[in-house]
């Protein structure tokens, strides 16, 4: 039911009310008594967190109702409310077609595995401690809560100057960045800021693809930067003063590298570039690889040195500060780090850029693939890591083979210092996964 962050599909078939309803219930009867709610701008999510509401308080949870608000906001609000947990109804950066549901802990970290498989076991068993007629939940409008999230955003950074900055809202619910810069006294810009669920400005997520007009108009005023979320705002990516778009592992070394120091830890992703191992080893720093999914990264953050946390994928995540990703506070951080030692094209030409290859592979048993994979990687190679699909380090760079979690393919990715080196180790990576598919093929 949960993928790596909570649950997401198709509106009208993988995500209903009936759905909605039932992970009201299951979490109201798994004993958190009182749960924050709130939704991204989708209008399905009108109609799920009504269902959800429901399901809450008729297994006798209050429910505190936040409204239309940012992910990081309404998370942020689980601990400010002095709630068990937190709800939030989105599929993020997922299309207009789809919605989804997420839970949060007060610390600000998703749900990690066990509390998703107790609430997964309550629904799929249908398992649920339904009240008698006075034992039901009250359901409460809570607000201000944006303005407590926007106040801690303000605490977090000190600006130098007047940083010029566009804000590229994606007619999401990020439109809090923009106002909390302005505030600290940045002259902004935004686009795509009329809140609408079907995305019209451009798609949900933002990336290289996606980002043409924030491009074109950092590239064509006087602009120091480009800041973009998806439609919840839990994600931040970035364009530089010419209009170039930020690579996502050289944000992810420029946060990482300002965040920690001498014996300090950075939680990252397994698939996450050499170039953030040699920028923390320049600070006398070091990176710790978790699973795939940003309630990994937040749960290798409660560990001691661990003071920064981050997926390429946009996902930032200071645990000082709280542990769910805040693409508003990673925009204030970069608009700070860009006003203290831009510009940020300089800066993002500072991280070294390593040829990476990535490539899907069809295969019949993807679980069997990947166990005949484990098995022969761990007879051939030293250094071998299975904590999310099998990663091996070669002398030449490194391979990360996984199975898809929605699709019967095996993701291959490799990368080395220089392009011949990372020809090499993807083609052995290619070749490995080819060889085992076509074996279990015949032997069917």
């Amino acid at each position: 039911m949960f993928g790596t962050s909570g649950i997401r599909g198709t509106v009208g078939t993988d995500v209903t009310a009936e759905l909605a309803l039932s992970v009201g219930r299951a979490v109201a009867s798994d004993g958190y008594d009182r749960v924050v709610v709130g939704r991204d701008i989708r209008d399905s999510g009108r109609t799920l967190v009504d269902a959800l509401a429901a399901g809450l308080t008729e297994c006798g949870a209050d429910v505190l109702e936040v409204g239309v608000e940012a992910t990081p906001t309404i998370a942020r609000s689980a601990e400010h409310l002095d709630a068990d947990a937190g709800i939030v109804v989105t599929a993020s950066h997922n299309p207009k077609t789809d919605n989804g549901i997420k839970l949060w802990t007060p610390s600000g970290k998703a749900f990690g595995p066990e509390k998703r498989k107790s609430i997964s076991r309550r629904v799929r068993e249908d398992d649920y401690d339904l009240a008698d007629w006075n034992g039901q939940g009250r359901r409460e409008r809570r607000e201000h809560v944006r303005e407590y999230h926007a106040a801690r955003l303000e605490e977090a950074v000190e600006l130098e100057g007047e940083p010029s900055v566009v804000v590229d809202i994606g007619n999401g619910t990020g439109a809090i960045t923009a106002a909390v810069l302005s505030r600290l006294g940045c002259r902004v810009q935004t686009l795509n800021g009329q809140p609408d669920g079907s995305f019209p400005g451009r798609p949900s997520e933002p990336n290289r693809e996606t980002l043409g007009t924030l491009m074109t108009v950092v590239e064509g005023t006087d602009a120091d930067l480009g800041i973009a979320h998806d439609g919840d705002a839990d994600r931040m990516m970035a364009v530089d003063e010419t209009g170039t778009f930020v690579p996502k592992d050289a944000l992810l070394a420029l946060f990482a590298r300002n965040a920690a120091g001498d014996g300090d830890r950075v939680a990252a992703p397994v698939d996450t570039s050499l170039a953030v191992d040699d920028a923390l080893s320049a600070v006398g720093a070091s990176l710790i690889r978790t699973q795939v999914g940003d309630v990994y990264v937040a749960e290798r953050t409660t560990e001691e040195d661990v003071v920064f946390g981050g997926e390429p994928s946009g996902a930032w995540i200071w645990p000082d500060e709280t542990r769910c990703p805040d693409g508003p506070l990673a925009a204030c951080k970069l608009v700070e780090l860009v006003s203290a030692d831009g510009p940020l094209s300089a800066l993002a030409d500072e991280i070294e850029q390593y040829p990476i290859r990535r490539t899907s592979i069809e295969v019949a048993d993807k679980r069997a693939v990947m166990d005949e994979i484990g098995t022969t990687v761990s007879d051939r190679y030293s250094e071998v890591d299975t904590l999310d699909g099998v990663r091996v380090e070669t002398d030449d760079g490194w391979f990360l083979i996984r199975a898809s979690g929605t699709e019967p393919v095996v993701r291959v990715t490799a990368e080395a210092r220089d392009e011949s080196d990372a020809d090499a180790v993807f083609e052995t990576a290619t070749d490995l996964v080819r060889s085992v598919a076509d074996a279990g093929r015949s032997a069917e």
